[in-house]
Protein backbone atom coordinates (compact mmCIF):
# COMPACT_ATOMS: atom_id res chain seq x y z
CA UNK A 1 0.00 0.00 0.00
CA UNK A 2 1.32 3.37 -1.10
CA UNK A 3 2.01 5.60 1.84
CA UNK A 4 0.06 9.35 1.57
CA UNK A 5 2.02 11.64 -0.55
CA UNK A 6 3.75 14.20 1.78
CA UNK A 7 4.47 16.71 -1.30
CA UNK A 8 1.10 17.10 -3.59
CA UNK A 9 1.45 16.91 -7.02
CA UNK A 10 0.34 19.63 -9.56
CA UNK A 11 -3.07 19.16 -10.06
CA UNK A 12 -4.72 19.65 -13.45
CA UNK A 13 -5.44 21.55 -15.45
CA UNK A 14 -1.24 22.32 -15.47
CA UNK A 15 -0.37 25.99 -15.92
CA UNK A 16 0.31 26.84 -19.80
CA UNK A 17 4.12 26.92 -19.22
CA UNK A 18 4.08 23.79 -17.06
CA UNK A 19 2.01 22.05 -19.70
CA UNK A 20 4.35 22.76 -22.26
CA UNK A 21 7.44 21.34 -20.35
CA UNK A 22 5.00 18.35 -19.93
CA UNK A 23 4.33 18.15 -23.38
CA UNK A 24 8.25 17.76 -24.32
CA UNK A 25 8.47 14.70 -22.24
CA UNK A 26 5.49 12.65 -21.85
CA UNK A 27 3.72 11.50 -24.62
CA UNK A 28 0.20 12.13 -25.51
CA UNK A 29 -2.64 10.47 -23.99
CA UNK A 30 -0.14 9.58 -21.27
CA UNK A 31 -0.21 10.98 -17.88
CA UNK A 32 2.51 12.88 -16.47
CA UNK A 33 4.54 10.47 -13.76
CA UNK A 34 3.46 11.63 -10.44
CA UNK A 35 7.20 12.45 -9.95
CA UNK A 36 7.16 15.21 -12.56
CA UNK A 37 3.67 16.61 -11.30
CA UNK A 38 5.35 16.98 -7.63
CA UNK A 39 8.46 18.93 -9.07
CA UNK A 40 6.42 20.65 -10.97
CA UNK A 41 5.26 22.44 -7.79
CA UNK A 42 8.18 24.26 -8.41
CA UNK A 43 7.69 25.05 -11.74
CA UNK A 44 10.83 27.22 -12.60
CA UNK A 45 13.19 24.36 -11.36
CA UNK A 46 10.91 21.81 -13.42
CA UNK A 47 10.77 24.47 -16.43
CA UNK A 48 14.74 24.98 -16.37
CA UNK A 49 15.17 21.08 -16.39
CA UNK A 50 13.43 20.65 -19.07
CA UNK A 51 14.37 23.41 -21.15
CA UNK A 52 18.50 22.60 -20.31
CA UNK A 53 18.20 19.26 -21.49
CA UNK A 54 18.56 18.14 -18.11
CA UNK A 55 15.93 15.64 -18.41
CA UNK A 56 13.90 14.62 -21.39
CA UNK A 57 11.58 11.74 -22.61
CA UNK A 58 13.89 9.37 -21.95
CA UNK A 59 15.25 10.54 -18.20
CA UNK A 60 18.23 13.02 -17.27
CA UNK A 61 21.08 13.63 -18.81
CA UNK A 62 20.70 11.24 -21.84
CA UNK A 63 22.96 12.80 -23.98
CA UNK A 64 22.73 10.00 -26.18
CA UNK A 65 26.51 9.25 -26.06
CA UNK A 66 26.11 5.96 -23.72
CA UNK A 67 24.53 2.74 -25.21
CA UNK A 68 20.85 2.52 -24.63
CA UNK A 69 20.65 -0.76 -22.90
CA UNK A 70 23.95 0.70 -20.59
CA UNK A 71 22.50 3.85 -19.72
CA UNK A 72 19.32 2.04 -18.64
CA UNK A 73 21.22 -0.79 -17.01
CA UNK A 74 22.80 2.22 -14.61
CA UNK A 75 19.78 3.92 -13.99
CA UNK A 76 17.87 0.70 -12.86
CA UNK A 77 20.85 -0.72 -10.53
CA UNK A 78 21.16 3.05 -9.03
CA UNK A 79 17.56 2.44 -8.26
CA UNK A 80 18.00 -0.47 -6.64
CA UNK A 81 21.31 1.05 -4.59
CA UNK A 82 19.36 3.55 -3.42
CA UNK A 83 15.80 1.45 -2.32
CA UNK A 84 14.12 4.23 -4.99
CA UNK A 85 11.14 1.29 -6.12
CA UNK A 86 9.40 4.55 -7.32
CA UNK A 87 11.57 5.36 -10.05
CA UNK A 88 12.46 1.75 -10.67
CA UNK A 89 8.55 0.99 -11.11
CA UNK A 90 8.59 4.03 -13.51
CA UNK A 91 11.65 2.97 -15.55
CA UNK A 92 10.40 -0.62 -16.17
CA UNK A 93 6.78 0.28 -16.91
CA UNK A 94 7.88 3.55 -19.67
CA UNK A 95 11.09 2.91 -21.33
CA UNK A 96 13.58 -0.07 -19.92
CA UNK A 97 12.05 -2.69 -22.45
CA UNK A 98 12.34 0.36 -25.42
CA UNK A 99 15.82 1.35 -23.80
CA UNK A 100 16.69 -2.98 -24.76
CA UNK A 101 16.85 -4.59 -21.83
CA UNK A 102 14.97 -7.60 -21.42
CA UNK A 103 12.64 -8.82 -18.92
CA UNK A 104 15.12 -11.48 -17.21
CA UNK A 105 17.55 -8.60 -17.03
CA UNK A 106 15.34 -6.20 -15.37
CA UNK A 107 14.59 -9.01 -12.66
CA UNK A 108 18.56 -9.65 -12.17
CA UNK A 109 19.17 -5.98 -11.57
CA UNK A 110 17.49 -5.92 -8.58
CA UNK A 111 19.63 -9.31 -7.67
CA UNK A 112 22.46 -9.15 -4.80
CA UNK A 113 24.77 -10.04 -7.31
CA UNK A 114 23.63 -10.18 -10.61
CA UNK A 115 23.90 -12.88 -12.99
CA UNK A 116 27.30 -12.39 -15.68
CA UNK A 117 25.93 -14.37 -18.49
CA UNK A 118 23.10 -11.99 -18.92
CA UNK A 119 25.09 -8.52 -19.33
CA UNK A 120 27.87 -7.10 -21.81
CA UNK A 121 30.92 -6.57 -20.06
CA UNK A 122 30.57 -3.05 -20.08
CA UNK A 123 26.76 -3.22 -18.26
CA UNK A 124 28.52 -5.53 -15.62
CA UNK A 125 31.52 -3.28 -15.00
CA UNK A 126 28.88 -0.39 -14.89
CA UNK A 127 26.76 -2.09 -12.25
CA UNK A 128 30.09 -2.40 -10.21
CA UNK A 129 30.89 0.96 -10.32
CA UNK A 130 27.23 1.79 -9.08
CA UNK A 131 27.92 -0.87 -6.42
CA UNK A 132 30.48 0.82 -5.06
CA UNK A 133 30.52 4.73 -5.30
CA UNK A 134 26.35 4.88 -4.41
CA UNK A 135 26.30 3.53 -1.29
CA UNK A 136 29.39 4.49 0.50
CA UNK A 137 31.24 7.12 -2.04
CA UNK A 138 34.04 4.64 -2.03
CA UNK A 139 35.60 2.90 -5.15
CA UNK A 140 39.08 0.48 -4.24
CA UNK A 141 41.28 0.70 -7.18
CA UNK A 142 40.67 -3.54 -8.11
CA UNK A 143 37.26 -2.16 -8.97
CA UNK A 144 38.20 1.16 -10.71
CA UNK A 145 41.17 -1.06 -12.81
CA UNK A 146 38.38 -4.31 -13.82
CA UNK A 147 35.77 -1.08 -14.84
CA UNK A 148 38.82 0.17 -16.77
CA UNK A 149 38.98 -2.78 -18.30
CA UNK A 150 35.46 -2.62 -20.38
CA UNK A 151 34.55 1.44 -20.42
CA UNK A 152 36.84 4.43 -21.43
CA UNK A 153 37.43 7.79 -18.86
CA UNK A 154 34.85 9.40 -20.75
CA UNK A 155 31.88 6.59 -19.84
CA UNK A 156 33.44 5.93 -16.58
CA UNK A 157 33.19 10.06 -15.89
CA UNK A 158 29.22 10.36 -17.46
CA UNK A 159 28.07 6.62 -15.73
CA UNK A 160 29.18 8.49 -12.13
CA UNK A 161 27.56 11.31 -13.48
CA UNK A 162 24.51 9.78 -14.67
CA UNK A 163 24.16 7.89 -11.22
CA UNK A 164 24.33 10.64 -9.28
CA UNK A 165 21.58 12.34 -11.11
CA UNK A 166 19.72 9.17 -10.09
CA UNK A 167 20.96 9.52 -6.02
CA UNK A 168 19.03 13.04 -6.34
CA UNK A 169 16.09 11.46 -8.09
CA UNK A 170 15.84 8.84 -4.86
CA UNK A 171 16.45 12.07 -2.24
CA UNK A 172 13.42 13.95 -4.24
CA UNK A 173 11.24 10.62 -4.17
CA UNK A 174 12.04 10.37 0.17
CA UNK A 175 11.43 13.67 0.47
CA UNK A 176 7.82 13.94 -1.60
CA UNK A 177 6.78 10.37 -1.30
CA UNK A 178 4.95 10.52 -4.76
CA UNK A 179 2.17 7.71 -5.11
CA UNK A 180 3.17 4.67 -8.05
CA UNK A 181 2.69 5.65 -11.30
CA UNK A 182 0.23 2.66 -12.56
CA UNK A 183 1.00 2.53 -16.45
CA UNK A 184 -0.01 -0.63 -18.72
CA UNK A 185 3.49 -3.03 -18.69
CA UNK A 186 3.74 -6.67 -20.09
CA UNK A 187 2.31 -9.19 -18.13
CA UNK A 188 6.04 -10.81 -17.80
CA UNK A 189 7.70 -8.13 -15.99
CA UNK A 190 4.44 -7.81 -13.81
CA UNK A 191 6.49 -9.51 -11.10
CA UNK A 192 9.26 -6.99 -11.35
CA UNK A 193 7.49 -4.08 -10.33
CA UNK A 194 6.24 -3.38 -6.62
CA UNK A 195 2.87 -0.98 -6.26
Amino acid sequence: MDEPPRIAPQADPLPGALADAMGRLVPDGMKPPQLFLTVGRNAGLFQHLVDTGLIGPTGLLDRRVLPRELRECVILRTCVATRNDYEFNLHVQTISGRMGLSWAQIEDVRRERPTPALWSGEQWAAMALVDALVPGLRLSDATFDACRQQLDEPALIEITQLAGMYVAVAMQVALARPSFDHYRYPEAVRATVRG
